[in-house]
């Protein structure tokens, strides 16, 4: 038996029939993407909030980053306001790494942790404005400002995250650069960026498949074919989503492995 969705998944999959199918850059696909946003963030804010709650001292940088992450891409590329869950994070993460105690102030004593606040900061502030430029006008988002971003998130974090702002910025010079050039499609330029497009296209063209199957022939989905799916999803995003249509393609296949 087929895995009951959720409304918000079966409200998807109404439009996605409606729409005849999904496709990149259909109605549907925007849903799906904006319903895994909100699925992460729920689940990062969710593990965070308990070990603000339960074990504050055992908060670390990664648990902050992550929740900003979530929050920012939930928020469209914009940054969490003054007293979010993320920035409650980030303070305690800073008063840990810094070794005091909870009553001390969020400027941290300890230069190694004020560097790293600094350089978190410097971030914060480019992601705030470019991300808003990326919302309300993608099609000005320079070369400059894209490289600046990539380069205070590594600094900040150690590492850019794959779909991440910064990854978002690069993307849509490549495509800024594509129009005025005269490449039709926007392909970029930079071979990396290249293939993380055609690693994006690959899990959108099987998941468009898989996810007309699953609705109008769903005992016929093998176990292949939701591996597949499940590969290109983890490699185009970094991740599974839970309840997407990978994790209900290989239910599928497990329940038509055992009839």
């Amino acid at each position: 038996m087929a895995a009951k969705p959720t409304e918000a998944s079966q409200v998807i999959s109404d439009v996605a029939h409606a729409e005849g199918g999904t496709t990149k850059g259909s109605k549907s696909a925007q849903m799906q993407s904006e319903l895994t946003k909100q699925r992460n963030l729920e689940e990062t804010v969710a593990n965070v909030g308990s070990k603000l709650e339960t074990a504050p001292g055992s908060i670390t940088k990664e648990d902050a980053q992550a929740v900003h992450r979530a929050e920012s891409r939930a928020l469209g590329g914009q940054q969490p306001q003054s007293g979010s869950i993320s920035s409650q994070a980030q303070h305690e993460a800073a008063v840990n790494e810094g070794a005091a105690s909870t009553s001390r102030p969020a400027a941290p004593s300890d230069p190694t942790v004020q560097s790293q606040m600094d350089r978190q900061a410097n971030f914060e502030d480019a992601a705030s404005e470019i991300g808003s430029k990326l919302v309300n006008e993608p099609g000005n988002v320079t070369k400059e400002e894209a490289d600046t971003l990539h380069s205070r998130e590594q600094r900040a974090f150690g590492r850019t995250e794959k779909g991440g702002l910064a990854s978002q910025a690069q993307h849509q010079v490549a495509e800024n650069e594509g129009a005025t050039t005269g490449r039709s499609g926007g392909a970029p330029a930079d071979p990396s960026m290249q293939s993380q497009q055609h690693r994006q296209a690959n899990f959108e063209d099987i998941a468009a498949k898989v996810g007309n199957k699953l609705e109008k022939e769903p005992g016929n989905i093998t176990k292949e074919e939701a591996d597949t799916l499940h590969s290109r999803e983890h490699r185009a995003l970094g991740h599974t989503e839970k309840g997407g249509v990978a994790a209900q393609a290989q239910h599928q296949a497990a329940e038509n492995l055992k009839s």
